[in-house]
C-alpha cells in the first residue's frame, strides 16, 4: 500500500509493479495535485546544490541522465546558465565550477559576450556565466508516465481516496489503512503486508497515524508565471541559493522562483504580495524585461524537506531524501516512510524505497526502472 499520489508515489508503484508485487496506491485528491503538480518544472543538473549540498548534487545529475533515457520526449533539453552580476558573484565562479566538477556535473565557462549571444535578454552588465545540463519538464506529465506504466503492469491507482487512519493489529503493528472515498463518502479498510508513507509534506500527518514521528519540515515557496518566453535556457543567479534566482522557460511562459519559509500546515499556504514582488525584483535583475511582464499565475507549493523544527527557512535544510524503516527505528512493523528529495530524483527515491520494501517482504527481485522506458503520459487516460 502506497499513501500519496505524487511523483514519488507513482515512481514507487512503477518500481514495485515491475518487481511483481501487488500494489495499491491511494491519493486524497487527483493524481499529482499536491506538491508534484506545483513545482516550476526544472530538470536539475545538480549544479544548484554543488557547493553546499554535494549529496543532492550527485543524486540530481545521476537521475538527470537516467530520466532522459527512460522518458524521451518529456524534456526540453535547453541547458542552464548560471550568471554572475556582481564582482562577488564573479569571484564565486571558481568555487562553483570546481564544485560542479567534483560532483561530475558537466560545466562550461562562458564569457560575457557569448552569454549575451546565447541569451540576448540577459542583463548586459553581467560579468561571466557557467553553462550546465539543466532542462525543463512538465510538472504533471512526467509523473503521469510512471503512473501509466505502473497501472499497465497491474498497480491499482485510486485517486480521491483519503487515508484517515491506520489499521493496526497491535499498537506496534500496521496491517493496512482506513480510507474515505471522497466522491461517495464510503469508508472502508484496505489490508496490506506493508504500508509506505509517500505523502510528501503531509508525511508527518500520516506517520503519526501509525504512532511514529518523522522529521518532515514543510517549506513553502512562491512561484510566478509570466506571459512570454524571456529566455530559452534555464537562467540561474551565480550565488548561494536565494529568493527569485531562477527563471525557467515553460512553453510560452516564463516561471520565476522561488522564495522559502516554513510551515506546520501545508494545506493552507499563502501567496504573500511581498514574495511575488521579490520574484519580479530578483528575476528582473537577471532579465530586466521581466519587470514589465504580465502575470499568468502566482502560487505556492510546500517542499517536503527532512529536518528538525527550528529552521527559519527551507534553505537551511538538505534536498536529499531518506527512507525511514519504522520497525528498526521506532519498533512499529509494517510501516515505511520516504521523505525529502526533488522532482528530478523521484525514480531514485522509489528505487531506494522499493529495495527496503523487498528486503522486508523477502522478495528477491532487482530494480528494473533504470532501463525500462515509460509509457507516454497520455496512456494514463487511455
Amino acid at each position: 500500500m502506497i499513501v500519496g499520489g505524487g511523483g514519488t508515489g507513482g515512481a514507487l508503484a512503477h518500481d514495485l509493479a515491475l518487481r511483481g508485487l501487488r500494489v495499491t496506491l491511494v491519493e486524497r485528491g487527483e493524481i499529482t495535485s499536491g506538491t508534484t503538480g506545483r513545482h516550476h518544472g526544472l530538470l536539475h543538473s545538480g549544479a544548484r546544490y554543488a557547493v553546499k549540498d554535494r549529496e543532492s548534487a550527485v543524486e540530481c545529475i545521476e537521475e538527470n541522465r537516467i530520466l532522459r533515457t527512460i522518458a524521451p520526449g518529456s524534456f526540453e533539453l535547453n541547458d542552464g546558465l548560471f550568471v554572475a552580476l556582481t564582482d562577488e558573484e564573479a569571484a564565486y565562479e571558481k568555487l562553483f565550477f570546481d564544485s560542479c566538477e567534483a560532483s561530475q556535473i558537466p560545466a562550461r565557462r562562458v564569457g560575457r559576450a557569448e552569454a549575451l549571444r546565447l541569451e540576448p535578454n540577459l542583463n548586459p552588465d553581467l560579468r561571466c556565466a557557467v553553462q550546465v545540463p539543466d532542462g525543463t519538464m512538465d510538472a504533471m506529465r512526467l509523473p503521469l508516465r510512471f503512473f501509466a506504466t505502473a497501472r499497465r503492469n497491474g498497480a491499482d491507482i485510486r485517486p480521491f481516496t483519503e487515508v484517515v487512519g491506520m489499521s493496526m493489529t497491535t499498537p506496534t503493528s500496521v496491517d493496512g489503512v482506513q480510507v474515505v472515498d471522497r466522491a461517495s463518502g464510503r469508508r472502508y479498510d484496505i489490508g496490506a503486508d506493508l504500508v509506505v508513507n509517500a505523502a510528501g509534506p503531509w508525511g508527518e500527518k500520516i506517520s503519526r497515524m501509525g504512532g511514529v514521528d518523522v522529521p518532515i519540515q514543510p517549506s513553502p515557496g512562491i512561484l510566478v508565471a509570466v506571459r512570454g518566453r524571456f529566455a530559452n535556457m534555464v537562467i540561474n543567479r551565480l550565488h548561494a541559493s536565494g529568493d527569485g534566482d531562477i527563471v525557467l522557460p515553460q512553453r510560452e511562459l516564463s516561471v520565476i522562483g522561488t522564495s522559502s519559509w516554513v510551515t506546520d500546515d501545508p494545506d493552507h499556504l499563502a501567496v504573500p504580495a511581498d514574495h511575488v514582488e521579490a520574484m519580479f525584483r530578483e528575476g528582473s535583475a537577471m532579465i530586466p524585461s521581466l519587470r514589465g511582464a504580465r502575470i499568468r499565475a502566482s502560487w505556492s507549493a510546500a517542499r517536503p524537506l527532512i529536518g528538525e523544527r527550528g529552521a527559519s527557512t527551507g534553505r537551511e535544510l538538505s534536498r536529499t531524501f531518506k527512507c525511514f524503516d519504522h520497525e528498526a527505528d521506532d519498533g512499529v512493523s509494517g510501516f515505511v516512510t520516504i521523505a525529502g528529495g526533488k522532482a528530478t530524483t523521484l525514480r531514485a527515491m522509489a528505487e531506494s524505497t522499493a529495495d527496503m520494501v523487498c528486503r522486508k517482504l523477502g522478495v528477491d527481485r532487482p530494480c528494473a526502472t533504470r532501463e525500462t522506458e515509460l509509457l507516454p503520459h497520455t496512456a494514463y487516460y487511455a
